[in-house]
């Protein structure tokens, strides 16, 4: 039976609570947890990756053809490109399709911004476990809307459908990675952490070889296509049912004791929980000094300023790294050599984003994230200066393309070692209870926000450098490896409180006693949530 163990944190007597013995052991249902939970990163991935799968131009044009049909705007040069006498690459002439399909792509990003403001909400309003069952709600929709837009107003089905995507994106990609920190063994959180990356590549992968023309991304199909974004939640939602709450939701932040340790029973056995629950209490008494923040709250605080500069420095380190100029860029450099179906190298790329994100599962409880970051982004840093040049002397020299195809498979494998996955759970290793849920939203917002920007300005980037477009990533690559280098420690075998800990004491002048104190005091005092 367990019981409350408050007694244990009497000055002078931590040490009693750190002899009990912790499970670290895997069990079918922390196992089915965190798949569970998956399915969320699995969505994004497929909805990330379906309209910009490697077929995109050939989808685009038979996306934007139902477009002008439903405007009444389908004229003969749209008409002779669906009977092949134009090449794929032409792009309509007619603004308004031109102005929906953009909004048809830029409003799934938006969404993204949009809701990743209220995970903080969400997550502790009822819960981690029903927080994911309730935006379900939003994919379902979404999905709904376009599967079945062929049958009403395409362009305002899509766009509708993006948008409400876009909500539920945001949302599940601060809710999943929030919800496998909390319920992981300190032993394995980083491997299962890592999970969520390796779901978003995986959904990619999906969408991408299910797009190929002569499956669903074609005229009778894309809808079908589109409308499978929905499908992971269905699943979901299902399995939610079974599936714990996280025990230190629970514990913290509604104070249920008994429920908390059936909860950890549940994800790693029968085990004495006692070590598991002291670390929560003292956890729960930091928050109690602390209050539940409020985004705002985060921002002007001083004593988190060093965390959330780290957590917000990550995510911009894995968003302009480059990797979706990778993705931009490769069917061309591909084509260029020589290769007969560079679609197919391209969803190989896809293949390496997988094999290589398995590998950071793999070493991330062993190399550490602050290893693995520094590794990745030195070697994207090379990456983008070899495709520079490959780029540059692609004309002169026919094998710089080799070394250009290259470049970008080994590009896309140190990204996924550290830079892609580790960003997305290291925010909820850093923070402690109290301010994690506003801290995940602002990153969670920084990302999409970054994501955007890529998408709308790296075209006039690349028209503006052309084939040197690549030095900027490398100088930005740079920058950040120093960064990660100076400012951000090791987390890899700690606890959240260990965590914490270092920060205050990598403070170059961290406040007075006194100082300190007052400004918990007022942060505990604001009623704003």
């Amino acid at each position: 039976m367990c019981t409350d163990l408050r007694p244990f944190f009497v000055e002078g007597q931590n040490k009693e609570a750190s002899c009990f013995p912790v499970s670290q052991q895997l069990t079918g249902t922390l196992a089915l947890a965190v798949f569970t939970a998956a399915l969320g990163s699995l969505q994004m991935g497929y909805s990330l990756g379906v309209i910009n799968a490697p077929q995109k131009v050939k989808r685009t044009i038979v996306i934007e053809r139902h477009y002008a049909r439903s405007l009444g705007v389908y004229n003969e040069e749209l008409a002779r490109r669906e009977g092949g006498n134009t090449t794929e690459h032409e792009e309509p002439t007619d603004a308004s399709v031109v102005m929906y399909w953009s909004l048809s792509v830029a409003f799934f990003s938006v969404g993204g911004m949009v809701s990743s403001f209220l995970v903080s909400f969400v997550s502790d309003f009822r819960g981690r476990i029903k927080g994911m069952l309730y935006i379900n709600v939003l994919a379902i929709t979404a999905g709904l809307l376009m599967g079945l837009s062929k049958m009403g107003t395409p362009y305002l089905m899509v766009i509708a459908g993006r948008a409400i995507m876009g909500l539920y994106c945001g949302l599940s990609s601060g809710l999943v990675p929030l919800y496998i920190g909390e319920i992981s063994p300190v032993k394995y959180r980083g491997a299962m952490g890592a999970l969520h990356q390796l779901a978003i590549v995986i959904g990619i992968l999906i969408s991408q070889v299910i797009g190929l023309d002569f499956l669903l991304g074609n005229d009778d199909m894309w809808h079908v296509l589109l409308g499978l974004s929905g499908a992971p939640a269905i699943l979901q939602s299902l399995l939610l049912f079974v599936c714990p709450e996280s025990p230190r939701y629970l514990y913290i932040k509604l104070g249920k004791v008994e429920e908390a340790c059936k909860s950890l029973k549940r994800l790693k056995g029968d085990y004495d929980t006692s070590k598991d629950i002291a670390e929560m209490q003292a956890e729960k008494e930091e928050a109690m000094k602390e209050a539940q923040m409020s985004i705002l709250r985060l921002l002007r605080s001083s004593v988190y300023r060093q965390q959330l500069f780290v957590a917000l420095m990550m995510h911009l380190s894995q968003q302009f790294s480059g990797i979706n100029a990778i993705f931009y860029y490769s069917t061309s450099i591909f084509q260029s050599a020589g290769v007969g179906q560079p679609v197919y190298a391209t969803i190989g790329v896809g293949v390496i984003n997988i094999i290589f994100t398995l590998v950071s599962v793999i070493m991330v409880d062993r190399a550490g994230r602050r290893t693995l970051t520094l590794v990745g982004l030195g070697g994207m840093c090379c990456c983008a200066v070899a495709m520079t040049v490959g780029l540059a002397f692609q004309d002169a020299y026919s094998w710089m393309s080799y070394l250009s195809m290259a470049a970008i498979f080994l590009f896309v494998s140190f990204f996924e070692i550290g830079p892609g996955p580790i960003p997305w759970f290291i925010v909820a290793e850093i923070f402690s209870q109290g301010p994690r849920p506003a801290a995940i939203a602002l990153a969670g917002c920084c990302n999409w926000t970054c994501n955007f920007i890529i998408a709308m300005f790296f075209p006039y980037l690349e028209g503006l450098c052309g084939n040197y477009v690549f030095i900027v990533f490398a100088v930005l690559l740079f920058g950040f490896t120093v960064f990660i280098y100076l400012r951000v420690p090791e987390t890899k075998g700690k606890t959240f409180e260990e965590i914490a800990a270092v920060f205050h004491r990598k403070r170059g002048a961290p406040p007075s006693k006194p100082q300190e104190e007052a400004e918990m005091v007022q942060l505990k005092g604001s009623t704003e949530a």
